[in-house]
């Protein structure tokens, strides 16, 4: 069951932030794009499995191989129906930085400002930039960006973690054994989630957390 934590007044003016962010029209000059990442165990066969018959579907035997860990990024736009997934081997801040510098320079060359909505992992920072580019690089990416943060314990506000919820369904309930395979399986989805035009109806808005978290919200901020 869903819980709705105690909250401050930090946690409201993230939550409505970006609520607000969500409820924008669409402006392709100031997208609006859900960041996060999410850990993949590899596992591998330790039998090769039985081919499938008519009538029978493929078996595997139980036993399995683990082959480490990868690493993926996400982006989702929050208004049009685009989604990218990035395999990685870790998430340090290095990785991040270069996905801020992918997002800037690959999936939103003409934007003038890519409103990038996270939680607070550590790496997720201006910070990052800098330790993985030359001053002037770093700051030239975050020219281009501007951080919007979800409250701690507040996941369930990134919409891109609707998207990683289909994805690991359709494409990661079942036993990947290494990075390229991973990699393969993952942009075929990604293909096909874009090509059929997939999109998430949000329909949380800031006037519904006002009524329904009204005892939750800071005494102060209930008479607004």
């Amino acid at each position: 069951m869903w819980c709705i934590p105690r909250v401050d007044g930090e946690y409201v003016a993230r939550m409505e932030d970006v609520l607000d962010l969500y409820a924008e029209a669409p402006d392709p000059e100031r997208p609006v794009v859900c960041f996060d990442e999410t850990p993949v165990q590899l596992i591998g066969e330790v039998r090769e499995p039985i081919p499938p018959e008519p009538g029978q579907l493929e078996r595997y035997d139980y036993e399995y191989r683990r082959n480490g860990t990868a690493n993926l990024f996400v982006f989702r736009d929050a208004h049009r129906p685009w989604r990218k997934v990035k395999v990685t081997a870790r998430r340090t801040a290095q990785d991040y930085a270069q996905c801020m510098q992918e997002l800037v320079n690959v999936h939103y060359p003409k934007a003038a400002c890519i409103r990038v909505v996270q939680d607070n992992l550590s790496t997720h920072s201006a910070g990052s930039l800098y330790k993985a580019f030359p001053p002037a690089e770093a700051r030239r990416i975050l020219r281009r960006l501007e951080f919007h943060y979800t409250p701690k314990h507040a996941s369930w506000l990134n919409m891109v973690e609707i998207e990683i919820g289909v994805l690991q369904g359709q494409c990661l309930d079942r036993r990947i054994d290494d990075p390229s395979r991973l990699s393969r399986e993952v942009a075929a989805w990604e293909r096909q989630r874009n090509a059929a035009g997939a999109g998430i109806q949000w329909m949380f808005t800031t006037a519904k957390a006002r009524t329904k978290m009204s005892r939750t919200y800071p005494n102060t901020l209930k008479e607004s």
